[in-house]
């Protein structure tokens, strides 16, 4: 295993956000083309260019009659048809129904709403169509109610960039500009090996004993984060086994999470089993509180590995340090940003050179949970999202960095 002498300082938090960021580029998925019902949540890997004018003629913005010239008018046909180009050209002072988004008849200059217009029988039999009494002066005014070709999108046209991950609204848009597929980035495989001998998963645990925290919280959050999640295998507190899990973990999937067994004693396997694997140490711990003994490495075959804590906390804010920039990378995003916010009361200085500390939202700002141990959740379940705390902590008012809670 390629490491850092024994005893080498931690990285620093920011650092280790950085590299694991440069991990995942180095890593990056593929492309595939999906169609547009199967790419929700997906990252858009090219620009989503429009493959038509959008809308893709002159369209009506409201109900009612499509009109030429001056009125009164000749209402030419007494019910609309919606969309059509064939329709005949109206002549001036002809009037044909319309309805939302239906195309005008050539020559058409405006459309006149039909809450403006009075239809009554002329003495020729016809049926005439005029503006209401209460209609504005000078209505319909020409071009009035008419949407142009193009108004939204043009052919050829740049309407998503690539790296954006797509919700309902961009699927629509997509559908909207003539596409039926999309092409996006490949989801990062992820596995999930669990150690732990002390981890029960069902029931009231016993002294000694811990329910499994992660099996629930784990592979949805991979999930949002933009990965397909796998396996999950929980290894007893062993050598062997944890090299097995491993080794097997790592050839399916490009991502490796594990849970505990990050220390240095001898109930902790995780760094002997990356070393019988020749892995490549690119972080050995972070310079953070709760969330130290995280590690990140690559294994010869090019699986990424992040070892998390076992203590709940603790782990999953190391998810936030290593996993979200790494997959970030992957996918082709950019290092994810953080916020920041104020916060509201004084913060003790936390005895590290970092602190992660949940926080809620109250009307002056922030205000760090009151659960903060490093095997607690309570306080990241509430929490509006999550205070970077430096050494000499902070005063009232001071503005801080953030990263986003998990929901």
């Amino acid at each position: 295993m390629t490491a850092p002498a024994v005893n080498s300082p931690p990285t620093d938090w920011f650092e280790a956000r950085r590299r694991a960021h440069r991990a995942g580029e180095a890593a990056r998925t593929p492309t595939e083309r999906v169609p547009l019902e199967s790419a929700l949540g997906r990252v858009l890997a090219q620009p989503l260019i429009a493959l038509c004018d959008v809308p893709h003629a002159v369209t009506s913005a409201m109900d009612g009659w499509a009109v030429a010239g001056r009125g009164p008018w000749r209402l030419r046909e007494l019910r609309a048809v919606r969309g059509s180009t064939e329709t005949p050209a109206l002549r001036h002072g002809e009037a044909s129904p319309i309805l939302t988004g239906g195309v005008p008849p050539a020559g058409a200059d405006a459309v006149l709403r039909s809450e403006l217009g009075v239809l009554s029988l002329g003495a020729d039999g016809r049926t005439k169509l005029d503006t209401a009494p209460h209609a504005p002066a000078g209505e319909p005014a020409p071009g009035r109610h008419l949407r142009p070709a193009a108004t939204e999108a043009a052919r050829g046209e740049t309407v998503l960039p690539a790296g954006c991950t797509l919700g309902p609204l961009h699927l629509a848009l997509a559908a909207a500009c003539g596409l039926d597929t999309v092409d996006v980035v490949v989801r990062p495989t992820a596995a999930l090996v669990r150690t732990g001998d002390e981890v029960v998963d069902s029931g009231i645990p016993r002294p000694g004993q811990v329910r499994d925290s992660f099996t629930l919280t784990l592979p949805p959050l991979l999930a949002a984060l933009g990965a397909r999640v796998g396996n999950n295998e929980k290894a007893p507190d062993d050598l062997a086994a944890t090299l097995a899990a491993l080794r097997a973990a790592a050839g399916r999937a490009s991502l490796v999470v594990t849970t505990g067994g990050t220390g240095r004693s001898g109930a902790d396997h995780v760094r002997a089993a990356l070393t019988a694997l020749r892995a490549e140490v690119l972080v050995d711990g972070v310079a953070v509180r709760p969330g130290a003994p995280t590690l990140l490495a690559r294994l010869p075959g090019g699986a990424l590995v992040v070892a998390l804590p076992g203590n709940p906390l603790a782990a999953l804010l190391s998810l936030h340090t290593l996993a979200h920039p790494l997959l970030a990378g992957m996918q082709g995003l950019p290092l994810p940003t953080l916020g920041r916010v104020t916060v509201a009361e004084p913060i003790a200085p936390p005895g590290a050179p970092l602190s992660l500390r949940p926080y809620r939202l109250g009307p002056l700002g922030a205000l760090p949970t009151a659960w903060h141990g490093s095997a607690m959740l309570r306080g990241l379940a509430e929490a509006d999202g999550v205070l970077l705390v430096p050494a000499d902590g902070a005063a009232s008012g001071t503005q801080l960095d953030t990263l986003p809670a998990f929901r």
